[in-house]
């Protein structure tokens, strides 16, 4: 099966959707990161949840970001803090955000997607999970910071 640059996109974008899930649940689960790789790839991407048809998730993309956010979960905690303001450590914000912010950590650290797409991507996800709030606004400054940081010489 070919697959079309605008379906890869697509793809690309349920795979970062994907991500902030399974990160969420991770967390609250404590199940094994390749088992939830396997739940997600196996029942959620391309699913049909009450008659709604889900995006079929990039496997390549979803692997990458999983398995980031764990290995270098200490690395982009840290950089997370320090895009923080002060008074909101990142054991204080919303956990679906944490996630959020984990997965966008491992695809700005160990990704090759531009920095300004990454954070636009990610930006769309938090509109998602966040619709009419400030929060991807807020995603939009933090991701900024993040990516100045894990890829200067792309600013």
């Amino acid at each position: 099966m070919t697959v079309s640059g605008n379906q890869m996109r697509k793809m690309k974008s349920a795979a970062r959707f994907f991500a902030v899930q399974a990160l969420f649940q991770l967390e609250h689960s404590g199940q094994e990161v390749d088992k939830v790789i396997s739940e997600f790839e196996e029942h959620r991407f391309g699913a049909t949840f009450d008659g709604d048809e889900m995006q079929e998730g990039d496997p390549a993309t979803f692997g990458l970001l999983m398995r980031g956010a764990v290995n270098l979960q200490a690395k982009i905690d840290q950089m997370t803090d320090r895009a923080l303001v002060v008074k909101w450590p990142l054991g204080r914000i919303d956990p679906t955000l944490r996630a959020l912010f984990r997965a966008a950590g491992a695809e700005l650290t160990e990704g090759e997607t531009p920095p300004k797409v990454v954070i636009n991507e990610f930006v769309e996800v938090a509109r998602a999970f966040f619709p009419e709030t400030k929060e991807p606004k807020f995603v939009n400054g933090v991701l900024d910071h993040m990516a100045r940081e894990a890829r200067p010489e792309a600013f």
